[in-house]
């Protein structure tokens, strides 16, 4: 055997060897399970900004204004239970379910800004901040830019 075919037998045995490390050491997880639970705590996140929007308009305030209100009382409940590191077991407990509700952007705003508070105000938590939350409202702005130049182009050919 040629030294080329001896070693892609050993990048094959490696890779083998590999793989069967990250098998064996990543978590076995039941995708139904996880799915329910997901739906569980996304669904306590949202009774929790219904029941505050109803709170808020009970009290004589406009929907609009008492949407703002329920999206305050969100961040700040997550941006503190992020604080005493209790979010990220509701996280780990739910997953998408606590993560893709506006929950999931404020932990991901705070999360650096407490992992690198030692650096000082401002290369840790100023330059750290938006590690996470940075390319997500780069992209999103971007994509909006982009979607509003369609539609103007549309508008001007009368489509």
């Amino acid at each position: 055997m040629g030294k080329k075919a001896t070693a892609n037998k050993q990048i094959l045995n490696d890779s083998q060897a590999y793989n069967d490390y990250v098998k064996q050491v990543t978590p076995k997880s039941n995708l139904f399970l996880d799915m329910i639970k997901a739906f569980l705590v996304g669904g306590v996140i949202c009774t929790i900004g219904q029941a505050s929007t109803n709170f808020f308009m009970n009290y004589g305030i406009e929907k609009d204004t008492a949407n703002l209100y329920t999206l305050l009382v969100l961040i700040g409940v997550t941006v503190i239970l992020t604080g005493i590191n209790v979010f990220p077991s509701i996280v780990k407990f739910g997953g998408a379910g606590a993560l893709v509700p506006i929950t999931g952007f404020a932990n991901s705003v705070a999360s650096p800004a407490i992992e690198y508070k030692t650096e000082g105000q401002v290369f840790g938590i100023g330059c750290k901040i938006f590690t996470i939350a940075g390319p997500v409202i780069l992209y999103g702005i971007l994509t909006s830019w982009l979607l509003g130049m369609i539609y103007w182009v549309f508008k001007l050919l009368g489509m």
